[in-house]
C-alpha cells in the first residue's frame, strides 16, 4: 500500500474505503455482487426459456429421441421398427421391457411419485458436470418432485467413497469410475451404472508457459504430469497420446493424481510440467498466464466421453421412480446445454461460488468454444465441450482395453459383458424379440466404431486391440 493510499488528507481519496459505486465495502465485494446479479438474471432467463412451450416440446423430443437412439442405435433397424408398430405402441412396448419400468415416464407425460424425494448428488466443480449442476438452480429436479442437494466435493476418491458408503444417492462420475468400482479396482466391488454421459470432449493437455518451445512429446522425457484420477479418461488419453509418440508413460514421464481445483496452483508452483485435465482448469491456466493449451482431447478422439451421471444398482432397484425422475431432470438439462444459444447464460449460472467458483469469462470461453489458447491466438471450436448423453457401450469397451493394456485388469476380460452391465444402453435386439418381431442383424448395435489418433477401434476385436500396442504393461 502506498503513502497516497494511507494519506487521510488526500482530497481525492474517500475517507470510507469501498468500491467506486459506493455501495460495497470493497472492489472485491462489488465484483462478487455483480457476478451474483448476473447469475440471477441468467437463471431467470433460462428458466423462462425452459418453461416455454417451444423448449418443452424440444426437451420432450430430446429425451424421447435419446432413449430411442440408445435402444435402437442402428438407423435402418430403428426406422423399420417404428414404421412397423408406430410411435405410441413402440414407446409403450419399450417401457414394458426396460430394466426400470418407470422410465416409461421419460416418454410419456405421466407423473411419478419418487420413493425417495430428498437426494444428495455429488459433483466435482468442473464444466463436465454442467447438466447435473444447472438442473439445480433451474428447478429441473424440483419439477420431477425431487428435493436435490448438489454437493461440491473435493476429489474423485471422495466421490467414490461417498457412493460406496451410500452418503450420496447418485453422482457425477468420471466415465471409467463405475467400471472400476463394479470390478473392484481400487476399491471394494459394488455394482454401479452409467445412466448418461454428462459431457463429451471437454478436456485438454495444458503445459507450463516455459515449455512453449517443447511442443513435440518426444521432448517430454522426465516431465511430470497431473491427471485428476487413476480411473479417468484423462489418464488413459494421456497414456495413449505419449505412447503413440514413443514414450512409456510409466518410465519416461511421471503421472500423478491431482484434484482438478489444485492443478493450476501446482502448475504455477512448478510441481508439474503440465496436465491432461478437465475444463475449466485448462482455460484457467491461460487466464492466469501460467499455461497454454497444447491440444484439445477432441483432436485425439472426437466425441470421446469424459464424465458421466450414475448411481448404484442398489439405488435403482430400491428407488426406480426416483431414478427415473433424476434421469429425466438431467436429460432435460443436457438438452438445454447442447443448444449453443444457451451457453453464455449457462456460464453465468454455474460460475458462482456455490458451483464452479470460477471467473465467468473462463467458463464462457469453454462452453462457447471461443477461447484464447495461451499461444497468442483466439480459437473457435464450438464443440470444445458437448453434452451428448448416450452411453455407447463401445466407449466402455475402449476404456476396458486401456485398463487391460496398462495392467489395471488381469487375465481374461469379457469386454462386452462388463460394458453392458455398467453402461445402461439396452440392446435393440432384446426389445425386438420381446415384441415377437423378426430381428434384423445390426452391424454395430450399441457398439459404433470410432478412431483414436487415426487408429480404428473395433469393439468386436477388443482383446486383439489391447494387445496390439508396442508399449503396454501386460499381455497376460
Amino acid at each position: 500500500m502506498s503513502p497516497h493510499d494511507l494519506d487521510p488528507y488526500d482530497a481525492d481519496r474517500p475517507l470510507r474505503l469501498g468500491c467506486a459505486c459506493g455501495r460495497h465495502q470493497s472492489a472485491a465485494e462489488h465484483a462478487a455482487q455483480t457476478a451474483d446479479d448476473g447469475a440471477q438474471a441468467a437463471t431467470t432467463e433460462l428458466r423462462r426459456r425452459s418453461e416455454s412451450a417451444a423448449f418443452e416440446a424440444e426437451s420432450n423430443a430430446f429425451v424421447e429421441a435419446s432413449l430411442i437412439k440408445a435402444l435402437f442405435p442402428h438407423d435402418a433397424l430403428r426406422r423399420r421398427f417404428l414404421r412397423a408398430v408406430g410411435r405410441p405402441t413402440a414407446m409403450a412396448a419399450i417401457a414394458s421391457v426396460l430394466p426400470i419400468a418407470p422410465l416409461q415416464a421419460l416418454a410419456q407425460d405421466k407423473a411419478l411419485v419418487p420413493e425417495k424425494k430428498d437426494l444428495k448428488i455429488g459433483f466435482i466443480p468442473i464444466t463436465c458436470a454442467t447438466p447435473l449442476i444447472m438442473a439445480h438452480p433451474l428447478g429441473f429436479y424440483a419439477k420431477q418432485g425431487l428435493n436435490v442437494e448438489v454437493v461440491k466435493t473435493a476429489g474423485w476418491a471422495l466421490i467414490r467413497d461417498k457412493m460406496l458408503n451410500k452418503e450420496y444417492d447418485a453422482t457425477h462420475f468420471l466415465s471409467p469410475m463405475p467400471l472400476a468400482i463394479t470390478l473392484g479396482l481400487g476399491s471394494t466391488a459394488q455394482p454401479m451404472h452409467v445412466a448418461t454421459i454428462q459431457n463429451t470432449n471437454g478436456q485438454a493437455i495444458t503445459l507450463h508457459v516455459k515449455h512453449k518451445d517443447k511442443r513435440d512429446p518426444k521432448d517430454w522425457k522426465g516431465f511430470k504430469f497431473a491427471v485428476p484420477f487413476e480411473y479417468s479418461m484423462h489418464n488413459f488419453l494421456l497414456r495413449y497420446y505419449v505412447a503413440e509418440h514413443g514414450l512409456d508413460p510409466d518410465r519416461d514421464i511421471q503421472i500423478r493424481v491431482v484434484p482438478p481445483p489444485e492443478m493450476v496452483a501446482n502448475l504455477r508452483a512448478g510441481n508439474i510440467d503440465g496436465y491432461l485435465g478437465p475444463d475449466p482448469f485448462n482455460q484457467r491456466a491461460v487466464f492466469e498466464e501460467v499455461g497454454f493449451l497444447h491440444l484439445l482431447t477432441k483432436e485425439l478422439w472426437p466425441g470421446h466421453p469424459c464424465c458421466a451421471f450414475g448411481t448404484s444398482a442398489e439405488f435403482i432397484a430400491k428407488h426406480p421412480n426416483s431414478f427415473a425422475a433424476l434421469y429425466r431432470a438431467v436429460l432435460t438439462a443436457a438438452a438445454m446445454a447442447r443448444e449453443a444459444k444457451n451457453r453464455e447464460l449457462i456460464a453465468k449460472v454455474i460460475a458462482p461460488q456455490a458451483y464452479l467458483n470460477q471467473p465467468e469469462t473462463v467458463i464462457a470461453q469453454v462452453l462457447t468454444g471461443k477461447f484464447a489458447d495461451g499461444l497468442g491466438k483466439v480459437q473457435n471450436v464450438p464443440d470444445r465441450a458437448d453434452f451428448d448423453p448416450i452411453p455407447w457401450q463401445s466407449m466402455a469397451v475402449w476404456i476396458l482395453t486401456q485398463m487391460k493394456r496398462w495392467g489395471y485388469l488381469k487375465g481374461e476380460v469379457n469386454y462386452k459383458q462388463i460394458a453392458e452391465k455398467v453402461f445402461l444402453l439396452t440392446d435393440a435386439r432384446k426389445h425386438m424379440k420381446a415384441l415377437d418381431m423378426k430381428v434384423a442383424e445390426s452391424k454395430d448395435g450399441g457398439y459404433p466404431k470410432f478412431s483414436v489418433m487415426g487408429k480404428p477401434f473395433d469393439p468386436d476385436k477388443a482383446a486383439a486391440y489391447a494387445d496390439s500396442f508396442a508399449i503396454r504393461r501386460s499381455a497376460a
